[in-house]
């Protein structure tokens, strides 16, 4: 059975290969490639999409996993082969369900969708997307059907990035979110004069905006000799292999706040990639074991390390030396609070830790219709607006700050946005679990030694790669299921001390967060 468990790990070898390679191609088309390239790009990536796709899914490949399944499992519960054959087995069964013209096609869609995305972003013109996205819309819910889903399509697709989870329990977990986090947020609503973000505003070099979260992601622990960072029009994390992980920055001339968190955040997801256990490299093991514990790792180093009161002691020497003089009579305090700054805000990926949350509620609603064919794509703008207003009682002005602000539904990715919550939550989690086995985090941190908490996340997170499903790795890493009362006592104990409110301010209230899909009168969650 051995000699047979490495045909199938020679077989893998080959698809991971082709997929690394596919990887470098879509890196580039964000990042280098002319806008002219991306008819014959689209054409590139379809076709290794659908070679891989086919070597993956072919008979030789289904019948090596049931020789070596029960072999494997007998080695036990936490061995390589276990786990290889554990996690190979699932992409198998669901990789079976779709045609390879089917794959090959989503990915040429996909491709040409980011740049209509690119395109209609720049200009502010959703009708400039609305083709493509009704396309890969349309092949969502194809690919829905294709999987099976037993309530709602929504159920299928999200599954590919959190195994397990079911909209109902989003539902469940997004009411619970929603009534622990609407008084906190009345209360910040009602001393938003107290706190300001001036500190961040100003004229910065975008060239030495690179500069400088070069040198802080290096001092996070991310390996440069296996990895690189550019600029692309939406920040991203893309790993061809463990030694070679790269990320991306956006940089506003006029906001370090842009760049500055959007590096620590790809950096997150980065040292994830860089920390697997070696022997992953090219199985099925090397990932994530879901993409909710992928963004644990980036909320947790953006959010409650770099908003962190050590953390701006750390930062703010580093700020003043890149950028003399913007700097100069700032406290690690006035940039604790500048950093920390809560309102209601138009752009998901720079939206405060309190606020943040209502974004992905806001794109789950209208995912969840789009997929089950109660909105249509035209009018996705219109109910994006509506739902502002509703979730934050402001107005994008404009398709750009509004429905066409995020990248991954030109990437074909409906069913992702509830992850960057339960990343959230998981987040607060692993931070109270790693302080308590740290002696002194805190002072670590305000010296700028990251190794000892990037050191436990690498041994109870990333080394493990996919080999557990996320719900046994959570409870062997913080003992416990993925909970919400962790993270809502982190946002009131942090927000009450920065805004002067009585912590014990967020009582037990009627969650107003209600499915769409539910309920379609107007159901209102922010006071702001």
């Amino acid at each position: 059975m051995e000699n047979k468990f490495k045909e199938l790990r020679k077989l893998y070898e080959e698809v991971a290969a082709i997929n690394s390679a596919n990887g470098v191609l879509q890196w580039d088309q964000q990042v280098y490639m002319p806008s002219g390239g991306a008819g014959a790009r689209a054409r590139s990536i379809g076709a290794l999409e659908e070679i891989a796709h086919r070597k993956f899914t072919s008979p030789e490949a289904g019948r090596l996993i049931a020789q070596t399944y029960d072999w494997a499992q007998g080695k036990g519960h936490d061995s390589f082969e276990a786990g290889y054959l554990r996690a190979i087995k699932r992409d198998y069964d669901k990789a079976v369900k779709l045609p390879s013209e089917f794959v090959a096609e989503l990915s040429r869609e996909t491709s040409l969708g980011i740049e209509a995305w690119t395109k209609a972003k720049k200009g502010s013109d959703f009708s400039v997307f609305s083709p493509n996205l009704e396309k890969l819309l349309d092949l969502n819910i194809r690919k829905a059907e294709l999987l099976g889903f037993e309530e709602s399509p929504y159920d299928a697709l999200l599954d590919l990035y959190e195994p397990g989870l079911k909209k109902s329990s989003l539902e469940t977990l997004f009411s619970k979110l929603a009534t622990g986090l609407k008084p906190i947020i009345k209360e910040i609503s009602s001393r938003k004069e107290l706190v300001s973000n001036a500190l961040l505003k100003g004229n910065f070099d975008e060239d030495t905006q690179l500069k400088l979260v070069n040198e802080i992601t290096a001092a996070l622990g991310y390996d440069f000799r296996r990895g690189r960072q550019d600029r692309s029009a939406h920040p991203m994390t893309c790993d061809f292999s463990i030694d070679d992980v790269r990320i991306t920055t956006r940089t506003c001339r006029d906001y370090i706040g842009t760049s500055l968190y959007g590096s620590i955040h790809e950096c997150g997801h980065a040292l994830y990639a860089q920390n697997m256990a070696p022997e992953f490299e090219f199985t099925p093991l090397a990932g994530g074991a879901s993409l909710g514990v992928h963004e644990s790792q980036s909320r947790l180093w953006e959010n409650i390390i770099g908003r962190s009161e050590p953390f701006c002691r750390w930062l703010l020497p580093m700020l003043d030396k890149h950028f003399p003089g913007n700097f100069d009579n700032a406290s690690p305090e006035e940039l604790y609070k500048a950093v920390n700054l809560a309102e209601p805000s138009l752009v998901r990926v720079e939206a405060d830790e309190v606020t943040y949350n209502l974004h992905i509620m806001l794109r789950f609603e209208l995912e969840t219709l789009l997929l089950e064919k109660k909105l249509m794509v035209k009018d996705a703008p219109e109910l994006w607006n509506e739902k502002m207003r509703e979730y934050f009682g402001i107005t994008p002005k404009n398709d750009a700050q509004g429905v066409l602000q995020d990248i991954h539904w030109a990437l074909g990715m409906l069913g992702y946005f509830p992850t960057y919550a339960i990343g959230n939550l998981l987040s607060a989690q692993l931070f109270n679990k790693l302080s308590s086995e740290i002696p002194g985090a805190e002072a670590l941190i305000e010296k700028g030694d990251f190794k000892p908490v990037l050191d436990w996340l690498a041994k109870n997170i990333h080394t493990h790669g996919r080999k557990y499903l996320p719900e046994e790795l959570v409870k062997k890493a913080v003992g416990s299921e993925l909970k919400v009362e962790p993270f809502l006592e982190y946002i009131r104990n942090k927000y009450s001390k920065i805004y002067g409110f009585d912590s014990n301010c967020a009582g037990s209230q009627k969650s107003e967060f209600r499915s769409q899909n539910k309920n379609t009168g107007n159901n209102k969650v922010s006071p702001f």
